[in-house]
C-alpha cells in the first residue's frame, strides 16, 4: 500500500529481458534507507518486490502481465523514474490509498502553463474514465493527483511546482504513456452493487438468509 507521495526519482542502470519478464536495476539514495529484500516500491506506479540490493541500487522482477500492462516496458537504462517505499503505520497518508496495481495506461495530450501551475492532460480508455470523478483522486506513475478536468475521453489535472521539481511528471513529453491507477473506492462501490443487481433478479425463495424460522426448521432451536 502506497500514498502516491513520491520520495525520490530513480535512475535505470541496468535491464535484462526475456521471455519470462525482465529485471530492472535502480539507483537511488532515499528508498533503499530501511528496504530489506522482500520489500515492496513503487515504481512509476507499479508495486514491485526488492529481490536484490546494495547501498545505491536495487533489482526488482518484472513479470510479462505487468510490462503488458504498464509504461515499465518503455524503459531504458538510462531513464528516471518515481519512487516510492510502502505505507507503513506511523506513515502520514498525505496523498490517497494507492495499492500499486495500475488499471493501465493514458496518453498525454498536451501541456498548458497557468500561473506557477502546469496543466497536464491525458487521453485514457472508457475503462478507466468510469472510475474516474471531477475533484476526485488519480495516481499518475505513481503521483497522487487531483483531477481537476474530465471528459468523454480524457482528463486533466493541475501540477504545482513542488510536485514538478520532485517528480518525473513535467519531464515528459506529448504522445508519451503514463500508469494510471483510480481510487480504489469507485471499484469496491460498482462490485458491490453489481452483486445488489444479481440479488434482485434471484427468486424471493431463494434469498432467505439467515433467520429464527430457518434455524427452527434444520433443528438448530
Amino acid at each position: 500500500m502506497f500514498t502516491g507521495i513520491i520520495e525520490e526519482i530513480g535512475t535505470v542502470t541496468g535491464i535484462l529481458k526475456d521471455s519470462a519478464g525482465a529485471k530492472l536495476e535502480i539507483q537511488c539514495k532515499e528508498v533503499i534507507n530501511d528496504t530489506k529484500l522482500g520489500d515492496s516500491i513503487a515504481t512509476n506506479g507499479v508495486c514491485l518486490t526488492v529481490c536484490k540490493m546494495n547501498q545505491s541500487k536495487f533489482t526488482v522482477d518484472v513479470m510479462t502481465e505487468t510490462l503488458r500492462k504498464s509504461s515499465l516496458g518503455n524503459l531504458k537504462v538510462g531513464s528516471k523514474v518515481n519512487l516510492e517505499r510502502a505505507l507503513t503505520l506511523s506513515s502520514r497518508l498525505g496523498g490517497h490509498i494507492v495499492s500499486g496495481h495500475i488499471d493501465g495506461v493514458g496518453v498525454i495530450k498536451s501541456f498548458k502553463q497557468e500561473g506557477n501551475a502546469t496543466w497536464v492532460f491525458i487521453e485514457a480508455p472508457i475503462e478507466i474514465l468510469r472510475y474516474m470523478v471531477y475533484k476526485g483522486s488519480i495516481t499518475i506513475d505513481g503521483v497522487s493527483l487531483t483531477i481537476a478536468y474530465l471528459d468523454d475521453s480524457s482528463f486533466g489535472v493541475s501540477i504545482i511546482p513542488h510536485t514538478s521539481e520532485n517528480t518525473i511528471l513535467l519531464g515528459m513529453k506529448v504522445g508519451a504513456t503514463v500508469n494510471l491507477e483510480c481510487d480504489v473506492i469507485g471499484k469496491y462501490v460498482e462490485r458491490l452493487l453489481s452483486f445488489k443487481d444479481r440479488e434482485s433478479d434471484t427468486p424471493k425463495e431463494s434469498k432467505q438468509g439467515l433467520s429464527l424460522s430457518m434455524l427452527s426448521e434444520n433443528g438448530f432451536i
